[in-house]
């Protein structure tokens, strides 16, 4: 009975929302978990039948099979984007998730990097080898533009307005922006492409790629991942540290800077500023200092 309203939140997704196929997947698998329950409890209702009773026993039922919460926190995302789309095509006249609950969620920050930190893990690279200068640029370019690792290794050579100092940035969905590089990222990019990439021969579909690996092709994400962890190790840097850290450490700089939350957004491509609000964490003597300062109680 579902299978038509799967394949239209699928139409929907792919072309309304241009999500990645693992994404699309994702929602999809959310909706069959859903239909799988209904089967089980030997009920098959239409979406326009489905009630909240029955979803919080869906609730119940994930729960029990020690889904961890923010996998559950993540399926009922999915249940109300699925519904979300029912209601804009009038397949439902209520929303049944509205009062939903999901579980609580500790918002864990991840480890920031001092500026010094990051300097200390750049300086680690073998600047003598080819890879070692293409590596300075791909993490002098990660912490200056604020990029997620998959930006990082698509990023095309057609996307450098080195003139004007910007960067374009195809992110998640396909959604384009504008960010701003800084010099010293600019002068480590161009030292590669003159002294390395213009040596190499790129194969077929890699021509415009930026970052490429010694058989000329795009570099992968667990490259990334790989190169960082090499290069902490020798650092002896003692944080859980991904390519994510620095992302993040650009993020938190700028704010701890006084960078407007609105333009940081925009820099990092969050559709959601609630998304941006994660990077904005500020350490506990600050917010003391700040009490100290401004409150009445505390003088």
């Amino acid at each position: 009975m579902w299978e038509a309203y799967k394949k239209g939140f699928r139409a929907y997704l792919q072309l309304e929302k241009s999500l990645s196929d693992n994404s699309v997947e994702a929602y999809l698998h959310d909706i069959e978990k859903l239909t799988q329950f209904l089967e089980s409890a030997g009920r098959q209702p239409s979406p326009a039948d489905l009630e909240l009773p029955e979803l919080q026993g869906f609730l119940k039922w994930i729960n029990q099979l020690g889904m961890s919460p923010h996998s559950q926190a993540r399926m009922i995302s999915g249940i109300r984007s699925f519904y979300k789309y029912c209601l804009m095509e009038q397949i439902v006249k209520n929303d049944p998730t509205t009062l939903l609950e999901a579980p609580k969620l500790k918002r864990a920050l991840p480890d920031v990097l001092s500026f010094d930190e990051i300097e200390q893990i750049i300086s680690c690279i073998d600047l003598s080898t080819p890879e070692g200068t293409r590596n300075k640029a791909i993490l002098e370019t990660m912490y200056s533009c604020g990029l997620r690792v998959s930006e990082v290794v698509n990023l095309r050579l057609s996307c450098l307005y080195f003139d004007v100092g910007f960067v374009r940035v195809i992110g998640k969905g396909d959604k384009e922006r504008l960010v701003p590089i800084g010099s010293s990222a600019v002068k480590y990019i161009n030292i590669y492409r003159e002294s390395v990439r213009a040596l190499m021969r790129p194969k077929p579909g890699n021509d415009d790629i930026v970052f490429l690996n010694r058989r000329g092709s795009k570099l992968t994400r667990v490259m990334i991942f790989v190169l960082l962890k090499d290069l902490v190790s020798r650092a002896g840097i003692a944080k859980r540290i991904s390519p994510h850290t620095f992302r993040h450490s650009f993020a938190t700089h700028l704010v701890e800077g006084g960078a407007d939350l609105r333009a940081v957004q925009e820099m990092l491509g969050h559709e959601s500023i609630t998304t941006t609000e994660i990077y904005t964490h500020l350490d506990r003597e600050y917010l003391r200092e700040t009490l100290h300062q401004y409150h009445p109680a505390f003088k």
